[in-house]
């Protein structure tokens, strides 16, 4: 189960415009390959074993006594020293604040004890997210964005001892850190980066130029991690770009914090624009090795992306308390609106989307907890499940309320009524789908994955750049694993352990027999589009929706076995029961949807529709009859 560096995939770049190929080959070289076979993983490949996560790791009771004067404290502090609305009209966390959040150790949740933090597991600091998604966007991405993705984590895992004695000491009490990547012209394009760090004459230092944008944390910032384009390197022959990861104190000369970026939601996002001209950095400053930054940058986001769907469990938590109780309070027709179908519907899907992103995220949060573990599938699905389910339940809870969703808390406590502050959450909730990779970007990296035990077998026989000779004995070798693989698909589906709890083994059941379904459809989308099949982000993007609910279903029925074999005081037998059920069955109406999407669908006509709509000179009358 240990994770091992591979060659990546094979894959055909000579079709490929120079731009394409050189983002491909640069995301492709910085990919790991794990020995570890991931549950999610093995989904797109009718695969259904429990070896690695059943029986739900519950969190142990060791670890849940570690977190818990933290989490206790932490709990205090949100409920009685933060004011999340006021936060939002000021756009500031007051200083005291953030120091209150420092003595307690919120900055360094994670860092072990030996650097001055306090050591908590991936868990706990799950936890302690779930607690900041229920009270304030701004917190959680402060606290977030410098310990998932700024110094603290990138450190822990490819640091040298030195910078790690130097560096997170600092971060743990309180020193804020950032990550800087996103450029203006470069979004998810690695190959596009401008910034550069060009060697100095004497061999041991680099000269940093360049521009970052949406800097997270970078307006108050003492260090922050910079992924800058170092001189190419020769492979093969070939020259390759090479991004590589430096440590870049603030107050170092030639560091500018050009603007603070200000938007929609988060008012208090520390986000920013950060120049650096002839900036001096010295080897000492590199993290990871030269030329091995975007291996540090996607490593760190596997773990990092967990955070959000985390915090946004505490988030669909508070949405759907404030659910319950205005359907239980408002009166209309006769009958509190919670007993009209219209309402009840939206009711059932929160609370059975709020209790799946929970078990989703406990159970790959002890994964991580496990070390060595690739959790690459299973953050990304939580990321890209939990943050859309979210805003499902956001968009429920407002319509719920109706105008008094969309009025401010300031206006409802103007007017005598409870401030509910529904508009300030949607707000600050909408940037989940996009932050540490969007919906879109995540469902393209979750298809590569779902892709890759496939051109492991068949990228040698598909890539033209190859001698024919060994084509032709990639080919044979391909047919004799695809003879013995796709017939099993087609046999009965097993692997339901006989002692799970009478009400969680039809989900699974379900779940194993759909899996088989779900591997020949992705078999057949290759054999019919063949290469062209990247190019088919939709219907891809419809296989990754149905194994991210097959994962979702799985974690929801094992999660509430766990939690029925322990006799869970917060939950009764009937109401985990109808949890499961209940998700069960949504879930399953999704996935028949997107199953039928595979094979009807307006995909073709509605790219070709929309690439007349780039053209000036067509569809003139939509742009008539307003304000020019």
């Amino acid at each position: 189960m240990n994770a091992t560096e591979d060659t990546p995939s094979t894959i055909d770049t000579s079709k490929m415009t120079q731009g394409q190929r050189e983002a491909l080959e640069m995301t492709e070289s910085a990919r790991s390959v794990s020995a570890y076979r991931s549950f999610a993983g093995d989904l797109f490949m009718g695969r259904f074993s429990l070896d690695h996560i059943y029986p739900f790791p519950l969190q142990p009771a060791a670890d849940v006594e570690a977190g818990r004067a933290f989490l206790t404290e932490l709990e205090t502090i949100l409920r009685d020293e933060t004011d999340p609305d006021q936060i939002d009209a000021d756009g500031e966390i007051p200083d005291a604040l953030i120091e209150r959040l420092a003595r307690l150790g919120a900055f360094g949740i994670k860092i072990p004890k030996d650097y001055g933090g306090l050591g908590l597991s991936q868990t706990n600091y799950s936890r302690a997210a779930q607690l900041l998604g229920s009270v304030d966007g701004n917190l959680t991405a402060l606290l977030s964005a410098h310990q998932s993705i700024g110094v603290p984590q990138p450190l822990k895992l490819f640091g040298t001892e030195d910078q790690k004695a130097k560096y997170l000491p600092r971060v743990a009490k309180g020193e804020i850190s950032a990550f800087a990547l996103t450029e203006t012209g470069v979004g998810s394009d690695p190959a596009r980066m401008e910034t550069r760090a060009e060697p100095d004459p004497d061999g041991e230092h680099f000269i940093l130029n360049g521009e970052k944008l949406w800097c997270t944390n970078s307006v108050k910032a003492g260090v922050i991690i910079v992924m800058a384009r170092t001189p190419d390197k020769v492979v093969h022959g070939k020259p390759r770009s090479q991004i590589t990861a430096f440590l870049v104190e603030m107050n170092t000369p030639g560091v500018e914090l050009v603007t603070r970026c200000h938007f929609m939601g988060l008012r208090a996002l520390y986000n920013g624009v950060v120049r650096f001209t002839n900036v001096r950095l010295s080897r000492d400053a590199i993290v990871g090795g030269e030329g091995r930054g975007l291996k540090v940058a996607l490593t760190t986001l596997n773990t990092g992306r967990l955070t959000i769907p985390a915090a946004c469990v505490g988030f669909m938590k508070r949405s759907l308390g404030y659910a319950r109780e205005w359907s239980a309070a408002r009166v209309q027709w006769g009958a509190p609106i919670g007993e009209h179908a219209a309402i009840a519907a939206k009711l059932a899907r929160m609370a059975a989307n709020t209790f799946a992103t929970e078990a989703m995220v406990m159970l790959t949060s002890s994964l991580v907890d496990r070390d060595k573990a690739d959790i690459r599938l299973e953050a990304a699905m939580c990321k890209l499940w939990g943050s859309e389910a979210a805003w499902q339940s956001i968009d429920d809870l407002l319509q719920i309320r109706g105008g008094r969703g969309y009025e401010t808390a300031a206006s409802l406590k103007n007017r005598g009524e409870k401030p509910v502050p529904v508009e300030r959450m949607m707000r600050d909730s909408r940037i989940n789908l996009i932050f540490e990779g969007s919906s879109e970007i995540m469902r393209l990296f979750l298809a590569r994955e779902a892709l890759d035990p496939h051109l492991k077998v068949v990228g040698t026989v598909l890539d033209s750049r190859q001698p024919l000779g060994k084509r032709a004995a990639a080919a044979l070798k391909a047919g004799g694993f695809y003879a013995l693989w796709y017939p099993r698909l087609y046999l009965p589906s097993g692997g339901v352990p006989s002692d799970i709890s009478p009400a969680c083994r039809p989900a699974l059941r379900y779940v194993s027999r759909t899996s088989h379904r779900l591997a020949r459809a992705l078999f057949h989308a290759m054999a019919r589009y063949g290469p062209a099949l990247e190019k088919r982000q939709l219907l891809l993007g419809r296989v990754v929706d149905i194994g991210s609910e097959l994962f979702a279903i799985t974690a929801t029925a094992l999660y509430a076995d766990a939690l029925l074999k322990r006799d869970d005081p917060t939950h009764s037998k009937e109401d985990l029961e109808s949890l499961v059920r209940v998700f069960t069955d949504q879930s399953r109406s999704r996935i028949a949807a997107a199953f039928a999407g595979l094979s009807h669908n307006h995909d073709s006509t509605d790219y070709t529709f929309a690439q007349t709509l780039l053209d000036d000179a067509r569809h003139a009358g939509l742009r008539d009859g307003i304000v020019k």
